[in-house]
């Protein structure tokens, strides 16, 4: 009898016993029993029979893990804090051919069919001087930024260097931030190396995700696009990997493991020996500090841009409104850019001050006026939208922050000739209907488009000559070291869709017209005066760790707080507790929150700190995004 340590496929759980009669190889994929239930589980080592009685293997599959994949989810269980089991559950594995595997401990290395090659062969796209030189820098270096702003030919650089691959026989990957960007550069890609391309995303079909690890496991996907998951795709004679858009926050998972894949990315590139290319015409300033950067300014576009600001709270005025009738006038389209999605954020008692706030979480209520219903953002419950006050019963209800939603009500009632439409999570629901909403207003069948942060996305629209941009004092006021980054950002993405073919007006509402106007056509010397704000304080000087503590009994989570942060005080060195207490968001699904920031020089002093003294119900988030 054999025994078996296994690692159970996105379960929290340290590896388990199991036994088989026959020799099994490591990192085959099998199915056990847990809790009289069958789950997936992957074979980590071989162990000496235990004490206690072990359950058989029930059924070893024709899938494995290759070394360098169980090395890359080792990395991600020891840095970001999670079970073996976990990070493994990010990757899918390799499908064994019909030919013996041979040794596990070394790469499988799968032929491609024939032709497949000649099939992906593209001719040399036409690069510019410029772009040849940075294709040559990005290639020189094994970690680079492409810093390239709004048009000036970055994809086309990325196009060139897959091509490069093919010809060296080696495959590439593109990360791209989102779902929301998929459609358009997949069909750039698939243009450019046609069968080649495999797009991959959680909004494939199951069929379509069979197909699509059928071209990737007989070789002949050449190119493998997508958001995050792409990246744990099982992919041998790897070349390259491209981040686009580096600097996007859709990078960072908010479930456990609470990675960043450009960060995974980086490491893969060590691991794998090959180069990686971060890209953004908004580089985050951490990239913009650790890695050598080819800087690649103007665009093809020879069109003008005039900026101009209105200092006004977040509404749309007459001068907004005067210049949306304006461009409809001359037969031209418009972008206006909101922060929040349905059609106000809040609603609000003019008599008694009460806030509809969910029964769940501590966040207020967006009222969805086409449902006629309040919803929450965090956890989805919804209700009715009230007709007076449930607190003292008074009619005078008003709402608050204004949404896309009602900015489109509010636009279309004014041009009931133009065609307004509706730009966000709560339409967009699928990637059908983003080809289709991308489709009509590149075909001029949409006048107006009214969106959140997706209309930054990297989108190209061609004819837009008016952006107005909405809520960016709300942005940069935020209680976030990269609240200056991230407003600053969001404003040049989204300016960057206009103004493509013709000269174009962009509408800004900020009573922080000074901070943008220094900043605009200069985010290097933004990024460069920004690093003294962080220095000894934040990163990329500092690296950061938030600890979280979840549960419906509000009692037990600071409870567990207040134990761990004790421990921690009298148990570490080198690691400062910066502060503790409630979450911004104090209750999300009905689970009270609190949390603790650290602070260190490495990351290893952290992860030292947190594994003398973690408590059961602390859910640690390294490099985190969002706290208070």
């Amino acid at each position: 009898m054999n025994y078996y340590n296994i690692s159970i496929l996105g379960s929290p759980l340290e590896p388990l016993t199991y036994k088989s009669s026959q020799t099994l190889e490591l990192y085959k994929k099998v199915k056990v029993k847990l809790q009289n239930r069958e789950v997936q589980g992957v074979i980590i080592s071989t162990c000496r029979e235990p004490e206690y009685k072990c359950l058989d293997i029930l059924e070893i599959f024709e899938e494995f893990y290759s070394v360098k994949q169980i090395q890359l989810a080792r990395f991600i269980s020891s840095y970001y804090m999670c079970s073996l089991g976990e990070a493994i559950g990010l990757m899918s594995a390799f499908l064994v051919p019909t030919l013996q595997l041979g040794n596990a401990d070394s790469e499988l290395c799968i032929h491609s069919q024939a032709g497949a090659w000649e099939r992906g062969e593209v001719t040399n796209l036409k690069l510019s001087d410029k772009q040849t030189n940075a294709l040559n820098f990005l290639k020189q270096h094994k970690v680079s930024l492409l810093f390239g702003d709004t048009g000036s030919g970055k994809t086309e650089i990325y196009m060139q260097y897959f091509s490069d691959m093919l010809q060296a026989k080696k495959r590439s990957i593109f990360l791209m931030p989102e779902i929301s960007l998929t459609p358009q550069m997949g069909q750039r890609l698939e243009e450019h190396f046609g069968e080649s391309v495999v797009m991959w995303h959680s909004k494939l079909t199951p069929k379509q995700k069979r197909e699509a690890k059928q071209k990737i496991d007989s070789g002949e996907a050449k190119i493998i696009a997508g958001p995050r998951s792409a990246l744990f795709l099982p992919i041998n004679d790897l070349g390259v990997i491209v981040v686009d858009e580096e600097h996007d926050d859709s990078y960072k998972s908010s479930s456990r493991p609470r990675y960043n894949a450009r960060d995974i990315a980086i490491y893969m590139g060590k691991l794998y020996d090959v180069p990686v290319v971060l890209g953004s015409a908004t580089p985050s300033l951490s990239s913009f500090t650790k890695f050598p950067y080819t800087r690649l300014k103007g665009g093809y576009y020879k069109s003008k841009k005039e900026f101009i600001y209105e200092r006004s709270v977040e509404n749309l005025s007459p001068l907004i409104m005067n210049s949306l009738k304006d461009t409809l006038r001359v037969e031209e389209q418009a972008i206006v850019f909101l922060p929040t999605r349905a059609n106000f954020k809040y609603l609000i008692c003019q008599d008694c001050g009460f806030t509809y706030e969910c029964v769940f979480c501590s966040v207020g209520m967006s009222i969805h006026q086409k449902s006629r219903a309040l919803k929450c953002h965090y956890c989805n419950y919804t209700q009715a939208i009230p007709q007076v006050c449930s607190e003292c019963g008074g009619a005078n209800l008003t709402s608050s922050r204004l949404g896309t939603a009602e900015a489109v009500k509010i636009i279309s009632e004014e041009f009931e000739d133009a065609k307004v439409e509706q730009f966000d999570r709560d339409v967009i629901t699928t990637s059908s209907k983003l080809k289709k909403a991308l489709k009509r207003f590149n075909d001029k069948e949409t006048d107006i488009l009214v969106g959140t942060q997706m209309l930054s996305k990297g989108h190209d629209y061609h004819g837009v000559t008016l952006a107005v941009v909405l809520g960016m004092d709300n942005m940069l006021n935020m209680s976030d070291y990269r609240a200056r980054e991230k407003a600053l950002s969001s404003l040049i993405q989204v300016s960057g869709r206009s103004g493509r073919k013709k000269n174009a007006k962009v509408l800004v509402q900020t009573f922080n017209e000074d901070f943008f106007k220094t900043y605009i056509d200069d985010y290097e010397l933004f990024l460069n005066e920004e690093k003294e704000f962080r220095k000894e304080l934040y990163p990329p000087y500092k690296k950061l760790c938030r600890i979280l503590f979840a549960h419906k009994n509000g009692a037990k989570a600071i409870e567990a707080m207040h134990q761990m942060e004790e421990k921690l005080r009298y148990n570490t060195l080198h690691v400062e507790i910066v502060g503790s207490g409630k979450c911004a968001v104090e209750r999300v699904a009905n689970k009270y929150r609190f949390e603790i920031l650290l602070r260190a020089d490495k990351s290893t002093d952290i992860i030292k700190a947190i594994s003398t003294c973690r408590h059961p119900l602390a859910e640690i988030d390294m490099d985190p995004i969002e706290f208070s």
